[in-house]
């Protein structure tokens, strides 16, 4: 029986359009009103993920930041897990070559949520997100100056073969063992995110942390992802369920595939798995 589903945002519950399938929140309606928890597993930090929270009439548990923070239906912090500001001074000072696609992430109620050392409000591939996040954002010159106190992380962006080349570089670092690196990919779009963390944060991590303080067992637990930052995740539920547009790196474990996120494969494995339909 499962009681808790984890669900990945952007490629699973979204399709490729950022909209919510009206099948997909009618499934986690269903789920909640059944009794099962459902929580929305996210690398977006909390405000950015609140706009996706607030489309679903149903109350959902938010673990955002790929696990560093945890908040309940109420909007309450109920577990944090912070980068050392010193950790994340060594990770800028090693990756001063990827400076235009750095951030820092805190949390904070609002404004410095978000600090870059300069936006290119023109790129292609960050205008998007600048614009959508615009009131959370500062930027402050040098970045480093910015670590006042511990952030949530240290974010990177940029196409995906340098973001590869920056993840090599991160693991390869003498103070590697104080941080975890989460990656997400999209190369149709050559574009990719990579999140530094907290030594052993990830939405896996988290995800168990949050089941066994709720009181469940690892068989109660379903997941569904689709992309690398999805890993951990899906390892650490007893029911691990890849999207069907899943990328290879999940599609080859030989866990349980449903539909895609076009075709609202979250109502699918719900309706398979949960709830019986």
């Amino acid at each position: 029986m499962i009681r808790l589903v984890a669900i990945d945002i952007d490629g699973t519950l979204l399709d490729s359009r950022w909209q919510l399938p009206d099948r997909n929140r009618d499934a986690i309606c269903a789920a909640v009103d059944a009794g099962v928890e459902v929580a929305l597993v996210t690398g977006r930090r909390y405000d950015f993920a609140r706009p996706v929270i607030d489309l679903l009439p149903c109350p959902v548990t938010a673990i955002v930041s790929n696990g560093a923070i945890v908040r309940s239906p109420r909007g309450t912090t109920e577990l944090r897990h912070l980068l050392r500001r010193e950790v994340a001074q060594a990770v800028l000072d090693a990756a001063s070559a990827y400076r235009d696609g750095a951030a820092l992430i805190f949390d904070r109620p609002r404004d410095g949520q978000v600090v870059f050392e300069r936006i290119d409000w023109t790129h292609p591939s960050r205008r998007g997100y600048a614009e959508r996040n615009r009131e959370f954002i500062v930027e402050v010159d040098p970045l480093e100056s910015a670590l006042t106190e511990d952030p949530i992380q240290v974010m990177f962006n940029g196409g995906v073969g340098p973001m590869r080349g920056l993840v090599d570089l991160l693991r390869a670092l003498p103070s590697s063992p104080g941080f975890a690196v989460a990656v997400t990919e999209y190369v149709e779009r050559d574009f990719s995110l990579v999140d530094v963390l907290p030594a052993g944060c990830t939405k896996g991590s988290t995800l168990t942390e949050w089941a066994r303080r709720q009181g469940y067992g690892r068989d109660e637990v379903m997941a569904l992802g689709d992309n690398l930052n999805d890993l951990e995740m899906l390892d650490a539920a007893g029911l691990p369920v890849v999207m069907g547009n899943a990328v290879p790196a999940l599609l080859e474990r030989g866990w349980s595939v449903t539909a895609s996120n076009d075709d609202a494969g979250v109502a699918d494995a719900i309706g398979r798995f949960v709830l019986g339909a």
